[in-house]
């Protein structure tokens, strides 16, 4: 009997052994340097999904290469819609990892911590009541894009991803703008599930530090402020806290003063809405850019992933019901009348006169002029480590606000944009009769194009003079009332001054064109003309010459400007198509000739 018992025993361990074997990660097999390709990624996902009944797998949608987005759901009662979800009284938690491939930390955390939660039955109290979606790749084509060199100032793995998708795009660039095929996919995701924390895990690049992982959360401005402060006061402490306790101090993600040298002080300040944290802001939902340190070895990078993860969900545990709380009002309040009758802040700005010392954990290093390049050399040779007391600029303050009406109208010729708006989550109406309404827009002025491409688009700055006048809208036309809880992302497409907007980002840039132009001896003649009938006309022109040379030095500015005052000018040009209405009679007229989009 007692040999009966010895030899169950032994098969059971050896049982229980080849099963541990089965669920070895790539990352782990490969002493920690490696991370797996797509197929084995997505093979070890879908197997998670098949053991546990905690765990399901979905597809977001295909890539233009062809390949599926997937994500996992993992619920303590393995439901997979958010609506069965909250029903529960839990949380949502997005989880992201490689919207950047050549930064898979994050991917090669998850499915050890997945693994060990799933399989191994530990830390299942994180599910207790906070659910989680994982993508463990969001750039699927940039992912196969590997190699060893694709990020030259890394410390392992032995290769990696690359940084865009297969078009060149920066998906971490396009969370507003939603060029992407990969990030249209994300949005519809998103603003389904409405996760009420979201998690996106990078690498950074930058000077040598200390610290294995830095974090950036948006207390900058633009989220709301009752999350702001739970982020700043319950959150944030929290988590620092608990890190250090871990062995893994960690400090904001800032920029220095001057670039690459610490000593110059720190920087941070309000996220635009084309990255991460930054969208989630406007959606009203705070949000978590982990940023592990470049320099530091694969390992203690993904262990420091896995640590920062695992305190998050032990702290949104905790929190689950007060976040939901501060979510709820977030959103409540941002559809409310009082929202709209106060100033909006389109752009903040760190302040440059405000700043607190903080300790900052670096190594000691030296600036030398290059006999190469004659610019400054920063040489870190004996890792000796350095508590640098530093200027850290982390106050922000309005730079440019304005009110929010009360619905926006875009035209219907301006389709690309009207179909990005259900993307976010945005509810609006289509015209379906022509319709003639007073209200405000603006003109363009003072614009300037960047000389070089970015994210594939030719962006454009402008400041704006307000407007009233009417204007004609025909079937098709979108009306976006602002009294919803996306009021905010709203704003931010939509207002032309506000960070990584439409018409920053190249939408409109048609508008900036003339298309009608006189001829310069047709011009010679009624310019003459003119200004014998109208003498102030010709002090102005005079005036002009005097004190603008690109404008005296010009034939064609000098008679374009005559155009200009004639009545064949193009009274299109340069004014913004979308309108602003506050008035609520007016709004009410749109409505009864409209119906809810699609």
């Amino acid at each position: 009997m007692k040999h009966r018992f010895i030899l169950l025993a032994l098969f059971s361990a050896i049982i229980i052994n080849a099963n541990a074997q089965d669920w070895v990660t790539h990352y782990e097999q490969s002493g920690y340097n490696q991370t797996p390709r797509y197929a084995e990624t997505i093979e070890y996902c879908s197997r998670l999904a098949g053991f546990s009944p905690l765990a399901t797998m979905v597809n977001l949608g295909k890539s233009p290469q062809g390949r599926d987005i997937p994500m996992l759901i993992i619920d303590k009662d393995g439901l997979t819609t958010p609506e069965a979800i909250r029903a529960k009284g839990r949380i949502i938690t997005l989880i992201q990892a490689c919207i950047h491939p050549g930064e898979p930390d994050g991917k090669d955390a998850m499915l050890v911590l997945l693994r060990d939660m799933l399989v191994n039955r530990k830390d299942k109290d994180l599910l207790e009541k906070a659910s989680i979606l994982f993508i463990p790749i969001l750039n699927v084509d940039g992912h196969e894009r590997f190699g060893p060199y694709n990020r030259i100032n890394q410390n392992g793995p032995d290769e990696m991803g690359w940084r865009t998708n297969a078009s060149n795009l920066n998906l971490n660039r396009d969370f507003l703008k939603a060029d992407a095929p990969e990030m249209q996919h994300f949005l519809r995701m998103y603003s389904s599930w409405l996760p009420e924390f979201f998690i996106d895990i990078h690498t950074t690049d930058g000077a040598d530090y200390q610290y294995a992982l830095t974090y950036d959360i948006e207390v900058f401005g633009t989220l709301d402020s009752g999350l702001t402060r739970w982020l700043n006061n319950i959150y944030e402490p929290r988590i620092k806290a608990s890190m250090k306790n871990e062995g893994f101090p960690i400090f904001p993600y800032v920029q220095f003063r001057k670039w690459h040298d610490p000593r110059s002080g720190l920087r941070t300040g309000a996220a635009p809405p084309m990255i991460s944290q930054g969208y989630a802001a406007l959606q009203n939902r705070p949000a978590l850019l982990i940023e592990t340190h470049m320099l530091k070895d694969y390992k203690t990078r993904v262990d420091a992933t896995i640590q920062m993860v695992k305190n998050t969900l032990s702290i949104l545990n905790h929190q689950a019901d007060n976040l939901k709380t501060l979510v709820e009002m977030a959103d409540k309040s941002t559809e409310s009348p009082a929202f709209r009758k106060q100033d909006f802040v389109l752009v903040w700005k760190t302040s440059q006169k405000d700043s607190t010392m903080v300790d900052f954990e670096g190594f000691d290093y030296e600036v030398l002029k290059s006999d190469l390049t004659g610019g400054d050399w920063f040489i870190y040779n004996n890792k000796k480590p350095v508590t640098m007391k530093l200027p850290f600029f982390n106050i922000t303050e309005p730079s440019l606000t304005t009110r929010l009406p009360e619905a926006y109208v875009i035209p219907a010729e301006w389709q690309d944009v009207i179909n990005r708006l259900k993307l976010h989550g945005i509810r609006y109406y289509v015209l379906h009769e022509e319709v003639t309404i007073e209200a405000k827009s603006y003109t363009f002025k003072d614009y300037e194009f960047r000389k070089n491409p970015n994210e594939g688009r030719h962006m454009v700055t402008t400041s704006v003079e307000e407007i009233s006048e009417n204007r004609t809208f025909y079937p098709g036309s979108a009306i976006v009332p602002v009294n919803q809880r996306t009021a905010r992302v709203i704003a931010g497409i939509l207002e032309p001054q506000a960070p990584g907007s439409f018409v920053e980002w190249g939408f409109f840039n048609a508008v900036f064109e003339q298309k009608e132009y006189s001829e310069t001896y047709v011009m010679e003649t009624m310019a003459r003309e003119m200004m014998a009938k109208d003498p102030a006309l010709k002090t102005e022109f005079e005036n002009l010459k005097k004190n603008d040379e690109s404008f005296s030095a010009s034939q064609w500015n000098m008679l374009n400007w005559f155009y200009r005052q004639t009545p064949y000018w193009d009274n299109h040009f340069l004014k913004y198509p979308v309108v602003k209405v506050f008035d609520q009679a007016v709004i009410n007229q749109l409505r009864k000739v409209s119906s809810a989009a699609e």
